[in-house]
């Protein structure tokens, strides 16, 4: 007697219904937190922008930081590389206490005024959430990293309004290169989800207006590549600058809440006597002035230098709003030297230094296309693929792998942060060489 075989969209539909369940369940989990979140980063920013002298508090409050996760933290410090290594390497499960820890850091520092974004503290509130469900339904490790990815993109695409954005951002962000098309259903799935689920709750997002975008012509496509080398520069010095400052206040200092403290003091100083609110905290207004009026050319540069400041002496929060600003105003200074019109590049830079400091450009274009419509797509995928070409094997997030290198051969599998020991010793001459007459 034959056996009957069933044809595979039959069998494809047992996973589909199980992805299908835990990819709404990580949305309603992410898209909450979210939803809490924005809630409680608007009253954060309200109330230090009614209350200046809060400022001054900075400094004890990135101590305050500091200590909890020296004693509280320390196995979840590492945030959004956490989760990338999991992913990659799975080892034990997310400790719950990362999601708390997270969002009271980053309110913490909104509130007193540090330079930090918002996408860090949702993608790790969705990552932590996600996988507490690998210890309730008992996963598999390569159901774990799934599950981990879509909590991701859940996280981004309910922090920002961007829900196709969102679930490219977990396949694409893990290694240059390569996506993971085995997660491409429930990360799909839990971006579009949460986002709605943000919206059930009454977050309302940021409308950024585009105004007059060109017909495509060959100065128009050349300015985007122009501007595009210039905008993935602009992510790649943001990155290293960063871990740069990171590295070297761990050297100097070995305490931990100390780093924030002299940062807090820093940031805190710099802000009071330059009357440089503006590049604190989110900074949406100046975002949203930069596609209505050109701005200051060393507006990019401030916040830079504040950002860097902030996260690179401990303050919770996150890079990729601060890198949204950058690269809006670095767009709108750009804008009367190219001849382009000021909104169209205000809004590509605000997405391609993204691309270029996260090694995103597919997520990046899409989110340009969900912000500012489908006719700045063109103008935007030149740019961030010139951006993330000319951001070199570097990155905001230094877990990730050399999935496939840019331009250049290299190590698949090896992440960013051990690359630079191994070209030094690639360049370093050998010992019999050395001694060759």
């Amino acid at each position: 007697m034959k056996h009957f075989k069933f044809p595979e969209q039959i069998k494809l539909l047992p996973y589909m219904g199980k992805w299908l369940a835990l990819a709404i369940a990580v949305a309603v989990l992410a898209g909450s937190a979210s939803a809490f979140f924005l809630f409680a980063l608007d009253w954060a920013t309200n109330t230090r922008n009614a209350h200046r002298w809060l400022i001054w508090l900075l400094p004890l409050a990135g101590f305050a930081v500091g200590w909890l996760y020296l004693h509280f933290g320390k196995d979840v410090e590492a945030g959004n590389n956490l989760l990338i290594d999991e992913i990659h390497d799975p080892q034990k499960i997310i400790p719950l206490r990362m999601a708390p820890l997270v969002l009271g850091g980053t309110i913490v520092s909104h509130l007193f005024g540090a330079s930090v974004g918002r996408e860090g503290t949702a993608v790790q509130m969705g990552g932590a959430l996600a996988d507490q469900l690998t210890r309730l339904f008992r996963l598999q490790h390569e159901d774990r990293r799934i599950i981990l990815m879509a909590g991701i993109s859940a996280g981004f695409a309910s922090v920002f309004g961007t829900p196709l954005a969102g679930a490219i951002f977990g396949l694409e962000v893990l290694a240059i290169g390569r996506l993971r098309y085995d997660a491409i259903l429930p990360c799909v799935v839990a971006a579009i989800a949460a986002d709605q689920v943000g919206l059930l709750w009454g977050v309302h997002h940021t409308h950024y207006v585009m105004s007059g975008v060109p017909a495509i012509s060959v100065w128009g496509l050349t300015s985007m590549v122009i501007a595009g080398a210039i905008f993935g520069l602009t992510g790649k010095l943001f990155a290293d600058a960063t871990h740069g400052l990171s590295g070297w206040m761990k050297k100097r200092v070995s305490y931990a809440p100390l780093r924030p403290l002299l940062g807090g003091i820093v940031v805190a100083g710099a802000a009071w006597f330059l009357m440089a609110d503006r590049y604190l905290g989110l900074g949406i207004p100046t975002i949203v002035e930069a596609f209505q009026q050109p701005l200051a050319p060393y507006d990019f540069a401030a916040k830079m230098a504040f950002t860097i400041a902030s996260l690179g002496s401990g303050f919770k929060g996150g890079e990729v709003t601060p890198l949204f600003y950058i690269g809006a105003t670095l767009g709108s200074a750009l804008a009367p030297l190219l001849h382009m019109p000021f909104p169209l590049l205000a809004g590509v830079g605000f997405v391609a230094v993204f691309a270029g400091a996260a090694n995103t450009p597919l997520a990046s274009t899409l989110m340009a296309m969900e912000l500012f419509g489908a006719e700045a797509g063109i103008y935007a995928a030149i740019a961030c693929v010139v951006s993330y070409l000319f951001s070199g094997h570097t990155g905001i997030y230094r877990s990730q792998r050399v999935g496939q290198a840019k331009h250049l051969s290299g190590p698949d599998g090896m992440r960013l942060d051990e690359l630079p020991a191994h070209r030094q010793a690639r360049v370093q001459p050998t010992e019999s060489e050395d001694t060759k007459p």
